[in-house]
């Protein structure tokens, strides 16, 4: 019978059963490798349902810092006296942006932009905040929602509306914006969760904003003379749109019913 080692030349070497005894008792602690446990609390931190949680987060954060700091007060109270021009046009832009991505309702910011730098600025400024807040919850909606929602999608109308989105996203998305019963948040959202492409979201949303904006800015601008014909013919595209709107939906309603 042997020892557990072998002399060979005055040298010591280890048989294979002590080695596997060796290794359970360096083992035997029961403690996770450290590499191990960075590599689990990262698969967890990256799963679907925490970046889900994450982006439900920051949307809630948003609107809550909306609602505490009200900004709205920037234009009540004058924007800021640093600023103006084409510059004060640009921040604003960027502030539109941020806000719309807090569920700060567009028109109003459309009617405020016309009121603070006019029709031709003031739509260039809007439709720039417009173009940027949905493309800032088309990228969120995309990397911290897409991966959780996708595998919900399984009604019938909710694949149908996924389809369109997916193999004719320009059109689908331009058809959005023109229609003004289509939320602005829940239109980027949806995007994002389909497998549209960002350049044809962004480009359809821009053409598309283009008259809404437009009516809204015309409005803010001439807002202190009502019965100007530039106001008057501003408010039928705001409100014609809108009534027309209500019909489609109205008749849509009742043939779903008919169903």
């Amino acid at each position: 019978m042997f020892d557990a080692t072998t002399r060979s030349g005055g040298t010591a070497t280890a048989s294979p059963r002590s080695a596997a005894a060796e290794l359970a008792v360096a083992t035997a602690g029961g403690s996770v490798p450290p590499a191990g446990f960075a590599a689990r609390v990262t698969r967890i931190l990256l799963s679907p349902w925490s970046r889900l949680s994450l982006l439900v987060l920051l949307l809630a954060s948003a609107a809550t810092a909306v609602l505490l700091f009200q900004p709205q007060q920037l234009l009540t109270d004058g924007w800021p006296p640093q600023l103006g021009g084409v510059a004060a046009a640009v921040a604003y832009a960027v502030a539109y942006g941020v806000c719309t991505v807090a569920f700060v309702p567009r028109p109003l910011l459309n009617l405020a932009a016309g009121a603070l730098f006019g029709s031709q600025l003031g739509l260039a400024s809007a439709l720039a905040g417009t173009v940027l807040g949905a493309g800032i919850a088309f990228c969120l909606g995309r990397m911290l929602g897409q991966d959780a929602l996708r595998p919900l999608l399984r009604g019938k109308w909710l694949k149908a509306a996924d389809g369109q989105l997916s193999r004719h996203g320009f059109r689908s998305m331009l058809a959005a914006r023109l229609f003004p019963g289509v939320p602005f948040a829940a239109a980027n959202y949806c995007a994002a969760v389909s497998r549209m492409g960002l350049l044809p979201f962004l480009l359809a949303t821009g053409l598309g904003s283009i008259p809404n904006t437009a009516a809204y800015v015309v409005a803010g601008a001439r807002a202190s003379t009502p019965t100007s014909p530039a106001f008057l013919i501003a408010l039928a595209c705001i409100a014609l749109p809108g009534l027309a709107g209500a019909v489609v939906a109205w008749r849509k309603r009742h043939r779903l019913r008919g169903r």
